[in-house]
């Protein structure tokens, strides 16, 4: 079975943080979240507070990670942008050719950490001066080798389902995205 880290921190954006997280688990993807404050409990960008599943130890704790994801939100990409930890660990993962994901503004981390360089990458518009060296593409979600960045909020759902495809294949992502009526909405444009 795939596993999937995602690490929080206060201010993380609610539908970047949980939809993911939703959707992978109902893939049959194994997925933990992990708090990067100190505390078993995260703070949303709008004032809702989660219980993750665990605490940020150290960054080679995660080396059996088939995927880390960073969601976006603010302050919360900032503060995963400041820990030492997270960008340790998402370098790490990069290097060793792994999965790594982030949406709206949190590719800003993937940018502190020279990941990016010579990359296509989207982010939450605005935030694309902080992608260091990549090609902005304001696409709903961006792939490029063994990164995928999403745009924002709305961005969502699509980023997750294909971060989900990576691990089930395209046919049982799509099974489930019938099941969850996605593909309903998507015939309804």
């Amino acid at each position: 079975m795939a596993k999937v880290y995602e690490f929080l921190a206060n201010g993380f954006e609610e539908i970047e943080a949980l939809a993911p997280v939703d959707i992978l688990r109902r893939g049959g993807v194994e997925v933990h979240t992990v708090s990067v404050t100190g505390s078993e409990f995260v703070e949303s960008s709008h004032g809702i507070t989660i219980k993750a599943d665990q605490l940020f130890t150290r960054p080679e704790d995660y080396r059996d990670a088939d995927l880390l994801m960073i969601p976006g939100g603010m302050p919360g990409s900032t503060n995963l942008n400041a820990h030492e930890g997270v960008r340790q660990a998402l370098l790490w993962q990069y290097n060793s050719g792994r999965r790594v994901a982030a949406i709206c503004a949190a590719p800003m981390v993937l940018g502190g950490i020279g990941i990016l360089n010579g990359k296509k990458a989207t982010c939450s518009p605005g935030f694309q001066k902080y992608l260091t060296g990549a090609t902005y593409t304001a696409q709903l979600f961006q792939e490029d080798g063994n990164i995928i960045t999403g745009e924002g909020p709305a961005a969502t759902l699509p980023y997750a389902y294909r971060i989900l495809s990576y691990f089930v294949g395209e046919e049982k992502m799509r099974e489930l995205q019938k099941k969850m009526q996605y593909a309903h909405l998507m015939e309804a444009k």
